[in-house]
């Protein structure tokens, strides 16, 4: 069965496009032009994937999205924002809202079909050597794409989860974000690297006791990041 995307924006030649080149790719289009609608189809349809603007008329991007990840039925749902606004606060906030990726316009609409595969690639999870990884009480299961700290369930976006995998599946390197995007998400490009702070600061908030204090996911001055899983930062956590 094709997956389902929806496609939500009020400049309906731009949905028009996008909905032609997904379709071409093999998936079912769903469409919206407005919030109201837009929060109507997730509700009662359930899509896999929701190409988002964040101007709209009604219920906005941001809020939309802070209701899907606010809901525990549609928490895991896939988020591809588009704007045509591109101000850093802009895309850091709806990044730090939970969404999965973010697409400034004018876009090309190939780029959009690659970037919903990359992300419904993430959230099915492709197979791995590897299916469950543990490491000071921080465990993912990566079959059923499942994700916990001392047995607490976590909520993560295919996102979060694809960047925390592999910082766990290579403990203690540390990684460049060009690196890290590349490992995690499959393909790279300039803009993606000023995201990654973003997701970085949503999983310190998810599984560290002080995100101030990073005991997990360190940073690497100069470098990136790195997955420590050193016993002796096991001690300075505390309990949860």
């Amino acid at each position: 069965m094709a997956q389902r995307i929806l496609v939500v924006d009020d400049d309906k030649q731009i949905v028009r496009l996008v909905q032609s080149y997904l379709e071409k790719a093999g998936f079912t289009v769903l469409t919206a032009f407005d919030g109201e609608n837009a929060t109507r189809i997730i509700r009662h349809e359930r899509p896999d994937l929701v190409v988002l603007d964040l101007m709209l008329p009604g219920r906005d991007g941001w809020e939309i999205t802070r209701w899907i990840r606010g809901d525990e039925k549609l928490a895991a749902l896939p988020i591809l924002m588009l704007t045509a606004r591109i101000e850093d606060t802009d895309r850091i906030l709806g990044l730090e809202l939970g969404a999965d990726d973010y697409l400034p316009k004018p876009f090309n609409p190939r780029e959009v079909v690659a970037r919903v595969r990359a992300i419904l690639r993430r959230a099915t999870g492709a197979p791995a050597q590897t299916r469950v990884i543990e490491i000071r009480g921080l465990r993912l299961d990566v079959d059923r794409h499942l994700a916990s700290i001392d047995g607490h369930a976590l909520e993560m976006t295919p996102t979060e989860f694809a960047l925390l995998r592999a910082l766990m599946e290579n403990p203690n390197h540390a990684f460049t974000r060009g690196e890290l995007i590349e490992k995690a998400l499959g393909y790279s490009y300039e803009g993606l690297e000023r995201t990654l702070d973003s997701h970085i600061k949503n999983l310190r908030k998810k599984i560290e006791t002080d995100p101030g204090d990073p005991q997990y996911i360190e940073t690497v001055f100069g470098v990136g990041y790195r997955l420590n899983d050193a016993p002796e930062a096991s001690a300075k956590k505390g309990k949860r």
